[in-house]
């Protein structure tokens, strides 16, 4: 396989160093260390500086990066500089082993990036019509790859005994596209989420996902060394069952160890490191089972990617590390080895420009078809086609396959990665052509405008929700808020119940009738928290009990852990604190916003405050003043009144008796307010009317109207204010929280 050069240097070295009792890295030698360090250098340095050059063209990096290692190479520096091109990068099979090794690294983390960005959701979501179009764009260009890949003259083979794997070879490498190239010219004109630009992505990451499967089997033949129906079945089912395998079983196993590593360890750094070790676990993998390794990496890529607590930061960190460093190194090696001298050849430029002509005429043809299929009109089949004809890095990746694996001269290796960057070339100014005149719909103009608020929006950016309660009866309707909330995108709950303990108990305590009846109790609160997390959809809360001396503290370490929300019910009365000592300090430090639910004191019989099962609101007041604080709160009103059917009433009160000019004309501006508010809050789907009003006192104002309107809800936004002994809110919010005739949320986010 690609890698078993680079192997056997170093088992050879491996060998040399325990015959000579040294350490192998010393066993390389000063002068092949410094040499391979020398090639990093001169390869990245030369590689940045003629991406960024490229890319201020409009033109992708990469097509720098790969020039960067044509002027390296004997094309260029070898024709000016012969002796200092070869002492740079001499003709040593040892040396070009170890740049081969950090090489095929770039091109391991490339798929992982480009597994990590490969949605499967949007895969399904334009199924049918990415499946066709994918059908047609792979099928028209794998005959034609495989028919010229048959009759080419035996010169232009490496092996012509394997002229079979040749033109299978060359059927792959004529149907593949480049997603990262699509996706980067869909992203400068701002069209990745139009209908157009989802469905040009689907369709080339289906294309992608089924030629790296094609790859993984041409490789598996190639290793095998012949053809015949049980290496062929060997090697397809090996990848099947792998796919299989891995998109069955694998999910759920993946999503669960990003899970257990981002609870018991937690931070970017530790998932990084895990991505990376379980994708180059599972490259090894389908390496030893005889299936390109890509193709291991490639899945793992995509199962970290869809996993729930995958953080999109590994993912940014990834694609730095792989576009900064690894991936100029990969392209700029690989363009080290074209020759264009070769290609000054009368018979091999002709072959160049037969098979450049022949991979963008079938792959064009081919998706235009299948678009036709799928009922496209024909600027959006053109788009389709000049999307997906670029080759890109994906072209790379299999010309380094081919060049390694002993299927390709260097003749068509040269030609190959030609293709490459001239298909890349043209794929932006066709692009831009073709989609500036496909029209947009009255329903395309609505999802984008509802996923422009939702990128903008605080609510719809909670996925991560801490639950807090002290008691187990004031978790009921601080539980059923977040389920309400989960209706509508999946959002993942840890609850806990947190109680104070005078000392830690000992293992040994715990047996005893107090430790015995800590667990009771501890039991009965899970058990309390669970019910009302049933209106939770998609994923099951994760529940726990923290028993402490300081329970706030435990709290405030969980909290760290990148949730968007702490929820918080409390039902304590006092003037000492708002909320209680407890929750006063968890408030008060909490690292990212805080929602606390109070409930009106209504005594019970038992003295306990009324409990809210099956609690759905039908009318919400959210008082607003037009903050950034006020506009989350109507926010979350409107998402709860959407998920119950609930009415929201969005009530402004100017204060009376002003002679500032800017109140002057305070029910103009109160007007002007709520109409904002509401024109936002019916975007979330919500029914909404609105109240202007004039006060002296607005706390007295809310109070009164809550009562007189009989409603089941008051939805305040508010921050924090700088008080070091308490919980402190204002005047006002306190005045609200405490006379308040029904429950009261207040959401501190802004």
């Amino acid at each position: 396989m690609v890698f078993e050069t680079a192997a056997t240097l170093l088992t050879e070295t491996a060998a040399e160093a325990g015959e000579a009792g040294q350490a192998v890295l010393k066993s390389l030698g000063h002068h092949a260390v410094f040499l391979l360090l020398l090639q990093l250098a001169v390869l990245l340095a030369t590689a940045r500086l003629l991406g960024e050059l490229l890319r201020k063209l409009k033109q992708p990096a990469v097509i720098g990066e790969l020039a960067a290692g044509v002027l390296l190479g004997p094309s260029v520096l070898g024709a000016l500089a012969p002796e200092l091109q070869h002492y740079i990068f001499p003709r040593d099979q040892h040396q070009a082993d170890l740049l081969s090794v950090v090489s095929w690294l770039g091109v391991l983390f490339l798929i992982i990036v480009t597994g990590l960005e490969t949605d499967i959701g949007l895969i399904k979501r334009r199924g049918k019509s990415a499946l066709l179009i994918s059908s047609c764009g792979i099928t028209i260009p794998l005959i034609a790859g495989a028919t010229f890949g048959w009759y080419l003259p035996e010169v232009y083979l490496a092996d012509p005994s394997k002229r079979l794997v040749f033109a299978l070879f060359m059927a792959v490498s004529m149907s593949i596209c480049a997603v990262p190239v699509i996706a980067k010219v869909l992203m400068d004109l701002k069209l990745i989420r139009r209908d157009i630009g989802q469905l040009i992505l689907a369709s080339a990451m289906t294309d992608d996902t089924v030629g790296w499967i094609l790859l993984a089997v041409v490789a598996g033949l190639a290793t095998a060394g012949q053809v015949d129906p049980i290496s062929v079945a060997e090697a397809v089912g090996g990848a099947l069952v792998f796919l299989g395998v891995m998109l069955t079983v694998g999910v759920p196993i993946v999503a669960r160890i990003i899970s257990g590593v981002d609870r018991r360890i937690g931070g970017v750094n530790a998932q990084t490191s895990l991505v990376i070790a379980l994708a180059l676990g599972a490259a090894a993998l389908t390496h030893q089972m005889g299936i390109e390794a890509v193709l291991g990496a490639f899945a793992v890529g995509i199962l970290a990617g869809q996993a729930p607590r995958f953080r999109r930061e590994v993912g940014h960190t990834l694609e730095v590390v792989t576009a900064s460093f690894l991936a100029p190194i990969f392209f700029a090696s690989a363009g080290v080895k074209v020759d264009l001298a070769r290609l000054a050849n009368q018979e091999v430029a002709l072959v160049g420009l037969g098979v450049l002509g022949l991979a963008c005429a079938c792959k064009i043809t081919g998706v235009y078809v299948g678009a036709a299929f799928a009922r496209l009109s024909h600027w959006e089949r053109l788009a389709m086609g000049f999307g997906m004809n670029a080759r890109g890095a994906m072209e790379i990746v299999v010309a380094t396959v081919g060049l390694g694996l002993g299927i390709l001269t260097i003749e068509l290796y040269s030609i190959i990665v030609m293709v490459a960057i001239v298909t890349s070339m043209m794929a932006p100014p066709m692009l831009r052509w073709a989609l500036s005149r496909v029209k947009m719909g009255e329903s395309e103009a609505k999802r984008l405008e509802a996923e422009a608020i939702a990128a903008s929006s605080f609510v719809r950016q909670i996925r991560r929700v801490l639950l807090v309660s002290r008691h187990a009866h004031s978790v009921d309707l601080p539980a059923q808020i977040v389920g309400y909330l989960s209706h509508e995108q999946p959002i993942e709950v840890t609850a806990v119940y947190a109680r104070p303990q005078a000392v830690k108990t000992s293992w040994w305590q715990f047996w005893s009738r107090r430790g015995r009846r800590y667990a009771a109790v501890g039991a009965k609160a899970l058990e309390r928290l669970a019910r009302p997390l049933r209106l939770l959809k998609g994923s099951r809360p994760e529940l726990k009990i923290i028993s402490d001396p300081d329970p706030a503290e435990q709290v405030l370490t969980e909290a760290h852990r990148d949730y968007e929300l702490l929820v918080l019910g409390e039902v304590h009365r006092g003037t000492e604190s708002l909320f209680g000592p407890m929750a006063d300090r968890i408030v008060h430090k909490a690292p990212c916003p805080t929602l606390i639910v109070r409930e009106p004191a209504r005594e019970l019989g038992s003295g306990q405050p009324t409990l809210y099962r099956l609690w759905s609101p039908r009318k919400i007041l959210v008082p607003t003043v037009g903050t950034e604080y006020s506009k989350n709160a109507v926010e979350l009103a409107a998402v709860l009144a959407a998920s119950t059917k609930a009415e929201v009433t969005i009530l402004h009160i100017s204060r009376t008796g002003s002679n500032d000019v800017e109140t002057a004309r305070p029910h103009e501006i109160g007007a002007q307010i709520v109409a904002r508010e509401a024109e936002r809050a019916k975007k979330f789907g919500a029914s909404v009317e609105t109240v202007v009003m004039e006060g002296m006192r607005p706390e007295e104002d809310i109070v009164r109207l809550a009562a007189q309107g009989s409603f089941d809800l008051i939805v305040l936004g508010s921050s924090l204010r700088a008080v070091s002994t308490r919980a402190f809110f204002g005047h006002r919010v306190e005045s609200v929280l405490k006379h308040a005739p029904c429950p009261v949320v207040l959401l501190s986010a802004g």
